[in-house]
């Protein structure tokens, strides 16, 4: 989830840097994947308000306009501007020479058409406001010239990329994110943001909940003469650097609010709903075409979104197309609810939709929170789209009451392995929002889900303490059990990879497409076990690249899974796979090195796998080897993947020594021609054979195809090297061998010696 820390800051007030609020949620928290600069890149002094003093038709170009404009200086500038939605008296958004915008341009003064253009006159995609380059941004009138620019819109601001767990759901917030930066750093936390306003009538609204199970909480409420538009640029800043988009400023609300409280919302057009709201079960073979203009066909285990007469929302996922707010909108009903996570999760899945509405559903959101997202909501609907509010109704279910969890204080200390006082044990739960009762401490209704058991109140002080925790080991008093043979030969396997260069990696089991799907998936994009584990290295590989790292070599030993298990459990392989920057022979030297290190020899044969470039590829008796297809990854890049259960049956038990001999060895070539099927594989195996104990070496190093040796035919090439620990061999004494081998290579394949 993409923060902007200006909108974490106005609900936590912290003394404390952005890099001090990652490095404390990093260790206790979630992980920061890292903190972007969103907006203007350097000195914000070049951004100032203009007030256009002339506007008229540039003298040689009938599409700019020549500007004069006063921007607090001592004369005015005179700007070139491509834009006609401003005129003479408008205040504007002005960068001066010496200014960098966010796309890394930098002005400077020049000549447009033959007039001096001395900066530019800017629209809300030039300062990534927005997305609008349709004209140029219009400030409000009662700012002074040369004001500057920072002091009236959002030009710059950090945005943490932040990845919570899938059991906090509390975290896919920014009000939750301030929540912990509060407690970890001593902050002070801002009530919820939300005031309602004045309501204007008691229009009935008629909202009403037919499947308890799947909705536990619904509310709708009606608001009036409501104008469609766009958003100010403060919202439209704040959802582009939280990663979404600006639709209008009703949509926007809901959105942001959502992003806000965690809480998802939805609004309707109020005139295309006929007789109310309820929330119940799909009829079977009912049709609903939502948002993204696809006719979907439900079935009865959908929670929707109903009027009187038709489905008009996929509950918790997305609405539908028949009742979305349009420019033509002049009602709204705003809906905010709390959804049973797996329903939502399995319809997602069902219908192959994924939204940010589904995506906090599925893992819980706190049903009290709903009622404040909505006050939010009807807030800024009011002060930004001028609507009145004329009615409000919220159907209730039982709503889970706050589980009290029972504490030992001397338990916590021995599983942590710090003496903590049981004074600072209640003083931590209780930054946190655990209350102190006689008979345990309440749990928080955002914390509902994943704090259940006592061990998980010690995790909530433990991760208040990691700092203090000394670095021991524990004391070994007796050691039980060894290493199996398939874990002795993994780890050997390992250390050959990383003194190969490679780096470990560790990736999910879970994936997001399989033939293996779970029954009851945690989440979308864990919804099967992973058949193959080369794919798990892709995303590690492209991040590392795009981060600017070189020579990008990861692996990865772990299990990946195969129908026909026993039972109903699948069967679980051993695999090593590892991807490399580079072309095929990456691969193949890493693969050469693990064969190495177990003692096996390996066969290669050609191969065509859809993921492996055309012609560099091959396949080994435990796996594969090749270079990725270009539509995999950006560049050349090698991959390769292994059965380590099967190289495991393959290795020998115990290397064995043999002296190295002190006396040269024989080298020879040997081309043989034969036809296109045969494999190289399968020769190097019969003149292993037929060399018997003399043969040191063996090698292809050539393969040939041409007119002169016939078609369907082919050349291949051997290198040969013959020795004895006992003396210097000559020719005379491996032209036995030599002769061996071509007879044998003859009448298995029916070969024909080139040389």
């Amino acid at each position: 989830m993409k923060i902007p820390v200006s909108w974490l800051r106005e609900y936590v007030r912290a003394d404390a840097t952005t890099r001090e609020i990652v490095d404390a949620l990093s260790v206790s928290t979630a992980e920061v994947n890292g903190v972007q600069r969103a907006g203007v890149l350097g000195d914000l002094a070049p951004f100032r308000v203009g007030h256009v003093l002339e506007a008229a038709k540039h003298p040689g170009a009938d599409r700019l306009q020549l500007t004069s404009v006063d921007v607090g200086e001592d004369r005015p500038y005179s700007i070139v501007c491509g834009a006609w939605n401003f005129g003479a008296g408008a205040k504007v958004a002005v960068a001066l020479p010496g200014a960098t915008l966010p796309n890394g341009l930098v002005l400077e003064r020049r000549q447009l058409r033959g007039e001096l253009s001395e900066g530019m006159i800017l629209a809300e995609d030039e300062l990534d406001l927005g997305a609008d380059h349709s004209g140029i941004i219009i400030l409000d009138d009662g700012l002074e010239a040369g004001t500057p620019l920072a002091d009236v819109l959002p030009l710059v601001d950090e945005v943490l990329d932040v990845e919570p767990t899938g059991n906090r759901s509390d975290l896919f917030s920014v009000y939750g994110v301030a929540r912990e930066v509060a407690a970890l750093l001593g902050g002070d936390l801002e009530p919820m943001p939300g005031e309602d306003p004045v309501r204007d009538g008691d229009e009935a609204v008629g909202i009403a909940i037919d499947d308890p199970e799947g909705c536990l909480r619904f509310i709708g409420r009606a608001l009036r003469d409501v104008t469609i538009g766009e958003s100010p640029l403060w919202l439209k800043g704040r959802l582009r650097r939280a990663g979404m988009r600006s639709i209008s400023n009703i949509v926007d609300v809901t959105n942001y609010v959502m992003l806000a409280l965690g809480s998802p919302l939805h609004a309707y057009d109020l005139d295309l709903v006929h007789g109310g709201l309820v929330a119940r079960r799909a009829h079977a073979g009912e049709k609903l075409r939502t948002l993204d203009g696809v006719e979907r066909t439900l079935t009865a285990a959908d929670l929707v979104i109903a009027d009187g007469e038709r489905a008009v929302g996929l509950a918790g996922i997305m609405g539908g197309e028949e009742t979305e707010v349009s420019p033509s909108t002049t009602n709204v009903l705003l809906e905010a609810a709390n959804f049973e996570p797996v329903g939502i999760l399995r319809s997602s899945e069902a219908h192959a939709l994924r939204s940010e509405a589904s995506n906090r559903w599925e893992k819980g959101v706190d049903p009290h929170v709903a009622g404040q997202a909505a006050t939010y909501a009807t807030q800024l609907i009011v002060e930004l789209g001028g609507a009145r509010w004329t009615g409000a109704e919220d159907v209730q279910t039982d709503l889970p009451e706050p589980a009290v969890i029972r504490l030992r204080p001397k338990r916590s200390s021995a599983l942590i392995g710090l003496e903590v006082p049981e004074e600072e044990q209640a003083a931590i739960l209780g930054r946190v929002g655990f209350e102190q009762l006689t008979n345990g401490f309440r749990v928080p209704t955002w914390r509902a889900r994943d704090v259940t058991r006592e061990v998980d109140l010690i995790e909530e002080v433990a991760r208040f303490k990691l700092s203090d925790v000394p670095f021991t080991l524990p004391r070994r008093t007796a050691m039980f059990g060894r290493l199996t043979r398939p874990q002795r030969l993994r780890r050997v396997v390992e250390d050959a990879l990383v003194g190969a260069g490679y780096a470990e990696v560790y990736t999910p089991s879970f994936v997001e497409e399989g033939d293996l799907r779970l029954p009851e998936p945690l989440s979308s994009e864990a919804a099967a076990l992973r058949t193959d584990l080369y794919a798990s290295l892709l995303e590690p590989a492209r991040r590392n690249a795009d981060s600017g790292a070189e020579n990008v070599a990861l692996f990865e030993v772990a299990r990946v899974y195969r129908g026909g298990g026993s039972g109903d459990l699948p069967e679980e392989r051993w695999h090593v796979a590892g991807i490399a920057d580079g072309g095929v022979a990456e691969a193949k030297w890493a693969v050469e090195q693990v064969y190495s290190a177990l003692g096996v020899e390996p066969s290669y044969e050609r191969t065509s796998e859809r993921f492996l470039h055309p012609g560099k590829a091959a396949r080994t008796a435990e796996g594969w080897l090749g270079e990725l297809h270009p539509t995999m990854l950006d560049g050349a890049w090698s991959a390769f993947e292994l059965d380590l259960d099967a190289l495991a049956d393959a290795a020998t038990n115990a290397p064995t020594f043999e002296p190295v001999s002190p006396y040269p060895e024989v080298r020879q070539d040997l081309a043989f021609v034969v036809d296109d099927d045969v494999s190289a594989a399968d020769i190097l195996a019969v003149i292993r054979e037929a060399a018997g104990e003399l043969l040191r070496e063996l090698a292809v190093f050539d393969e040939y195809r041409g007119e002169q040796i016939g078609e369907g035919k082919r050349s291949l090439a051997f290198r040969l090297a013959f020795g004895s620990p006992e003396g210097t061999l000559t020719d005379e004494d491996v032209a036995p061998v030599r002769a061996s081998i071509v007879d044998a290579v003859s009448s298995r394949f029916g070969a024909v010696l080139r040389a």
